[in-house]
């Protein structure tokens, strides 16, 4: 079993590695997959060039395709994590609130400053998200064996809750300031740039290193409180941290990448078609999976229609609730 979790995860890797080398070639010019390496290796192995192409390459693609292999990492974790804390398989940071906190964090912040970039944007994103989850866990309370399912739905009514304050604010702004929030809404990774990766890239390595060494509290989060409680685990101060640290990623990546949903349900429950969640191999399966498969998402967006980019929030939520019907389907078999 553990030789096949390590070669499944090697191919993983692989493949994740060839999706990232592959995106490179698709844009609005053509570029061919040798033009690509050659590109690439100039980079690492000489002093590189400054061709038009290189340009394109590093200045606009490779950026663009890391961030979105971050973001479908994140967002995958994110998942996991509520889904493994609430016993839900149909958790994702969008049931919770805590996408629609960040987004009004973030709308708050353009509305009031009219600026729509820079770290301040993650910091308004995260106040919004961790605002959530104060009021989950206030709504919640401490005790009884309902409560991840009053934070269920607290969740839901705080989503739709943040979501009427979000178009409250954008009826009262003005033409330019809701163009430029209704374009970040439906999720975007057109405005990668370099400096803005190592944020994500930070929160979300710093987030895999917790969890792997958290990750024997997380499987005995998945027998349920009292048998978690009775293996001397903290668990509602455990399952707070939990859902902060998937608040934090949350908010970075709803901050720079703007309303994506879906990843965080599809990711996780793929994954456990190959190896456990609550292995090393599982939570580095997740990311992987989650990062490949938003890179795609992204490809599909840029090339399905010509002169134009479909955003990445309407291709998710495409795919995302066909998977959530096939799921609600598959589930309905297996009760029948």
């Amino acid at each position: 079993m553990l030789v096949k979790n390590n070669l499944t995860l090697i191919v993983t890797l692989l493949l994740s590695v060839l999706s990232i080398f592959a995106a490179l070639s698709f844009g609005a010019a053509p570029t061919k997959l040798v033009d690509v390496y050659n590109s690439v290796s100039g980079q690492w192995f000489s002093s590189g060039s400054d061709s038009f192409l290189d340009r394109i390459i590093w200045q606009l693609r490779l950026p663009r395709t890391l961030l979105a292999f971050l973001a479908g990492s994140g967002l995958a974790l994110a998942g996991l994590i509520l889904q493994t804390v609430t016993r839900n398989p149909l958790a994702d940071p969008y049931l919770f609130g805590i996408s629609s906190g960040a987004s009004f964090g973030v709308v708050c912040f353009i509305t009031f400053t009219g600026i729509s970039a820079g770290f301040s944007m993650s910091l308004a994103a995260f106040v919004g998200s961790t605002l959530t989850m104060i009021l989950l866990v206030l709504i919640a309370g401490r005790k009884g064996s309902g409560q991840v399912e009053t934070m269920l739905l607290a969740g839901v009514a705080l989503s739709f809750l943040f979501s009427a304050f979000t178009s409250l604010l954008l009826y009262f702004s003005d033409p330019q300031a809701i163009t430029a929030i209704l374009f970040w809404t439906l999720g975007s990774f057109a405005r990668a740039q370099w400096h803005s990766l190592w944020l994500p890239a930070l929160i979300i390595l710093s987030c895999i290193a917790v969890l792997m060494s958290f990750r024997r509290q997380l499987n005995a989060m998945l027998l349920g409180d009292e048998s978690a409680a009775t293996l001397g685990i903290p668990v509602q101060r455990f399952r707070l941290l939990m859902l902060m640290l998937s608040s934090l990623i949350t908010a970075v990546l709803v901050a720079l990448c703007g309303g994506i949903g879906f990843v965080g349900l599809m990711i996780p429950h793929i994954v456990r078609f190959f190896v456990s969640q609550g292995t090393l191999t599982g939570l580095a399966m997740t990311a992987l999976v989650g990062g490949t498969f938003m890179v795609w998402v992204d490809v599909i967006s840029r090339i399905v229609m010509s002169n134009q980019e479909l955003p990445i929030g309407v291709s998710t939520s495409a795919i995302g609730s066909v998977f959530f019907l096939s799921l609600l389907c598959f589930r309905k078999r297996e009760y029948q």
